[in-house]
Order: structure tokens, then C-alpha cells, then sequence
């Protein structure tokens, strides 16, 4: 069985390696894989981001520990979240927009059942206290079910959708890598079958997509469908956020001739 680990912790402390102890300590025999732990602090848009594009590469019965937690220690629940195939462990936060919305039916509980968790709980670390060490109990039998309640009142969190309109369609930039691609909501599937787009964002204007980063020169900006099949802000061998000053939240509009 597998857990993966999605945090803002970095690799400078011992948080990451606690957590894994802890898992270990319960099931030596667990498999333990790291999405990141890079998400900037505190910000919970990124962690839903990153995880709404990673989780379904991993198996069936794959256990998923969220931990970006600004909340931490205060009367925000904790969630245990079953789909058809993975189970997601994450503070009430909204991080978990995007599984919500993929998945409708998924069962929610909120975690009280403090004899899967460590003794003497943190207030400031419950994603080694409490997060690790519930998930490496239900890889040992425990089912969801017995962690708490059915919980209803759960933060759903709130996805920004794009707008068709008449001749086209406007979204925004939602992520920018580590490359500085400005990654947008405008998915694939609305460009498809339109033979002439223009990309409008920020004073840039862009005529048609491309397919690779090297169908233009050097330190030239172009859009292209990325791996999340996504529309995509880019620039050849640079940082679109830093050559044009790409922020999360900037307007892209998308119009076909």
C-alpha cells in the first residue's frame, strides 16, 4: 500500500522525515512517496492545485496526506475522505476542492477517533501527530468509517470556472510552475476544432497555439497545450512569470476567427 505526502513543509526541518517515522514506526512495511513539499507556505489554492493534478497517476487504495494547514490546532475538522479509489486525509480547509468536484459521491468524515492518533497531540503539528499516524492505521485494518462521523458541513471550496463567450472564452492564470508557465483554467477540449485562436493576456496577443516550446526562437512567448491539457503561457528557455510579469489571477482570453 501506498501514502503519499502533499505539505508546505520544505526539506530544511525534521517535519517531513517525523511524519515518515511515525508511518514507519505503525507499518514498516508501507511505501511512502512524496508528491512535494515545496507549496508555499500557507497557501492552500497551491496544495489543491498541485494535488488535483497528481493523485490520480497512483493505484488503487492509495492513502493521500494533505498537510497545508494555516489553521492548525483551531476548531477546523479533519477530514478522512473515501472515493472509488483513494482515500484523502486533510484539514477542512478547501484543499480538497477539486476531489469534491470530481467526485460527488465521495464519503466525508470528520476525524475524532483520537485512539488512531499519537499520544499527547501537538497543537502545531498534527500532520506528524495526528495525519501520519491515522493514515498508517488505516494501512493496518482500520476502516474509515470508525475514524468519526459522517460530516456534512465540510468546506467544499470554491473552483473558478471559465466563461464561453460569443466568439470565445475567458479564463485566468490559476498556477505558475517552477518554470515560470502560467498555467490557465481554459482546458483543451473548448480549443478543440477551432482552426484560428488568439491567445489575448496582459498587452500580449498570440496567434494560434503551438506544440512544442522550440516552435519559437529563444525568449519568445507563446501558448501550447501542456501536460494537464491545459492552456499554457510560456516562454522558450525563460520564465514567463518573470520575462512578462505573469501572476495567478491575470486574465486570458481565448478568440476564434
Amino acid at each position: 500500500m501506498i501514502i503519499t505526502l502533499l505539505t508546505d513543509f520544505g526539506l530544511s526541518d525534521y517535519y517531513v522525515g517525523s511524519m515518515k517515522g511515525v508511518i514507519l514506526s505503525i507499518n514498516p512495511g508501507i511505501q511512502i512517496v512524496d508528491i512535494t513539499h515545496d507549496i508555499c507556505s500557507r497557501n492552500v489554492e497551491q496544495a489543491a492545485f498541485v494535488l488535483k493534478r497528481a493523485y490520480s497517476y497512483f493505484p488503487n487504495g492509495t492513502i493521500h496526506i494533505i498537510v497545508v494547514d494555516p489553521g492548525v490546532g483551531s476548531e477546523r475538522s479533519i477530514l478522512a475522505v473515501q472515493t472509488d479509489r483513494h482515500i484523502f486525509l486533510a484539514p477542512d480547509n478547501g484543499v480538497l476542492k477539486y476531489i469534491f468536484n470530481t467526485h460527488p459521491e465521495a464519503a466525508v468524515f470528520q476525524v475524532t477517533n483520537t485512539s488512531t492518533f499519537l499520544e499527547n497531540v501537538s497543537r502545531t503539528f498534527h500532520g506528524r501527530d495526528i495525519f501520519a499516524s491515522v493514515a498508517a492505521h488505516l494501512t493496518k485494518g482500520f476502516k474509515i468509517e470508525t475514524l468519526g462521523k459522517p460530516f456534512r458541513e465540510y468546506i467544499v471550496g470554491g473552483i473558478k470556472h471559465p466563461i464561453k463567450e460569443p466568439g470565445g472564452i475567458s479564463g485566468e492564470i490559476i498556477y505558475i510552475d517552477k518554470f515560470g508557465n502560467g498555467v490557465t483554467n481554459i482546458e483543451e477540449v473548448t480549443l478543440m476544432d477551432q482552426k484560428k485562436i488568439q491567445v489575448r493576456f496582459k498587452s500580449q496577443i498570440l496567434k494560434g497555439l503551438c506544440k512544442t516550446y522550440t516552435d519559437v526562437p529563444a525568449g519568445e512567448i507563446l501558448a501550447l497545450i501542456g501536460s494537464g491539457r491545459t492552456l499554457e503561457i510560456s516562454a522558450r528557455g525563460a520564465s514567463a512569470s518573470d520575462k512578462i510579469g505573469l501572476q495567478v489571477g491575470d486574465k486570458v482570453t481565448v478568440t476564434f476567427d
